[in-house]
């Protein structure tokens, strides 16, 4: 597996990525046009603006076939109360075939070493409450529930939680 910095060159990719995992973890939770109305705001030209932006941080990791994962850090967008320079990391996304690989740690020692080189003092995000694999893999890695989160699928509110970590 090879990790490196995402180019815009990498939009299409990481977007089709991003529908693929996110469909496979979490279409079943809503009716087809919530999940239509929650894709219908991302689009390539969104990623290309994202990866070009040097607020943003984008990492992803490949195999011979592509990309099978990617991170992606920004700046805060959840309603969290930081206590001084903080990040968000807003995305950590395997294909099937990635997980276990260890690619998902790899992608968020990076996210903690980014975030810690901008000189974030915090890390937040935001995990749906019933994905208890991603709770348990970010409360290994010392982030703390700082309480409920309400997130939109079109018109569809999942209570996600939020999760903060002390760099």
């Amino acid at each position: 597996m090879i990790y490196r910095d995402a180019t815009p060159a990498d939009a299409a990719a990481i977007d089709a990525l991003f529908r693929e995992s996110f469909s496979a973890t979490f279409a079943h939770l809503y009716a087809p046009e919530n999940l239509a109305s929650f894709f219908a705001k991302f689009s390539v030209d969104g990623w290309v603006a994202e990866l070009a932006d040097p607020t943003f941080a984008f990492r992803v990791v490949e195999d011979a076939d592509g990309i099978i994962g990617y991170c992606k850090l920004g700046p805060i967008s959840l309603p969290a109360n930081p206590h001084g320079p903080a990040m968000e990391l807003r995305q950590l996304y395997l294909r099937e075939r990635a997980k276990g690989s260890g690619a998902a740690q790899a992608l968020m020692d990076w996210a903690l070493a980014t975030a810690r080189t901008r000189g974030a003092g915090e890390l937040w995000l935001s995990v749906y409450i019933d994905n208890h694999r991603a709770k348990r893999f970010y409360q290994r890695y010392g982030f703390e529930d700082r309480g409920p989160y309400t997130f939109m699928v079109g018109n569809h509110a999942d209570e996600d939680r939020l999760m903060r970590r002390q760099l």
